[in-house]
């Protein structure tokens, strides 16, 4: 299927992830165990697979489609946020599990650093009865969250989305999200999913990680040779493009100034897939996510300013 990815095509981005509650914290400085840390605390919407979907809309697609699970707590605010941003989500209520929750300690400092704390919750409860191949109607492109390969029920809805889509002659991509899951999960059983995949966008880390070499440049080209088209994002260093084991392309960063960086990558996957879906190279594409990620930094939270008046920062 590795015509999907450089020619034109016609259709919707079907996302399949997490959807999650973010509790950003700003601090600066270290943390002062034992006793109060100053911040600036805010609730906000978040998940890697509804903040691709997010960014994906704000980039220009013009039909973007997100399959989560939610708890009842706060599925009607995420759903209202997802709809004010562009997507038109499906979400599954979760009867017996709380949407998930990621505290989000972020170090105003130059860097502005960011550690996870994760509930996953309802997030990654997605199991193959969420899944209708009907989903797949009217979809150029489907994206996976990587999180999606953390728990069997959601790992087993991956095997049937991808499934269904190679059935479709559909192009699946993928990011795979968490370099410390991914060491829980076991390189072997990624690299499994993994060769199903048309596109793959880890982060410089994940893509070491996958290949155990310690230089990203031959680490992309290396994958590359598994899936067709490897994205390695770097952060402030930009992004390599790799391609069926050939010299990856380096497509630099776009300055910014950073307040938080939680979701930069989401932005750049999802900028990324929008460009491709409109007919980009992936190397021009690529330049797009770069926008996208210096674009994200620069904002508190994950997801990009929505068109009109929001909810961010309320949970009903």
């Amino acid at each position: 299927m590795d015509q999907g990815v450089t020619a034109e095509r016609h259709g919707a981005l079907l996302v399949v992830g997490d959807v999650v509650t973010d509790v950003v914290a700003r601090h600066r400085g270290p943390l002062a165990a034992g006793t109060d840390t100053a911040a600036v605390i805010r609730t906000l919407p978040g998940g890697a697979g509804a903040n691709v979907a997010c960014w994906a809309a704000h980039a220009g697609c013009a039909d973007v489609r997100l399959l989560g699970r939610v708890g009842a707590d706060t599925a009607a605010w995420h759903e209202r946020e997802l709809v004010a941003a562009g997507v038109r989500p499906r979400l599954v209520v979760d009867p017996q599990a709380a949407t998930g929750t990621v505290i989000c300690l972020v170090d105003t400092g130059a860097a502005a650093e960011r550690t996870f704390l994760t509930d996953s919750g309802a997030s990654l409860r997605l199991d193959p009865a969420d899944w209708s191949d009907t989903l797949l109607d009217g979809v150029a492109r489907l994206h996976l969250s990587g999180y999606l390969l953390f728990t069997e029920p959601s790992r087993a809805l991956v095997r049937r989305a991808m499934a269904a889509a190679r059935a479709r002659g559909v192009p699946v991509s993928l990011d795979p999200a968490s370099a410390g899951f991914l060491v829980e999960l076991g390189v072997d059983r990624f690299t499994a999913f993994a060769e199903g995949l048309d596109v793959l966008l880890p982060s410089r880390d994940e893509v070491c990680l996958l290949t155990g070499v310690v230089d990203p440049v031959e680490a992309a080209a290396r994958l590359s040779r598994l899936v067709p088209l490897v994205v390695a994002k770097a952060g402030a260093d930009g992004a390599l493009v790799a391609r069926s084991g050939a010299v990856p392309v380096r497509v630099p960063a776009v300055p910014a100034a950073p307040r938080d960086t939680t979701g930069a990558g989401d932005a750049f996957t999802g900028a990324f897939l929008a460009a491709l879906l409109a007919g980009a190279a992936p190397e021009e594409a690529a330049a797009r996510g770069c926008r996208a990620g210096a674009e994200a930094v620069e904002r508190v939270g994950a997801r990009p300013p929505q068109p009109g008046p929001s909810q961010a920062g309320r949970v009903d």
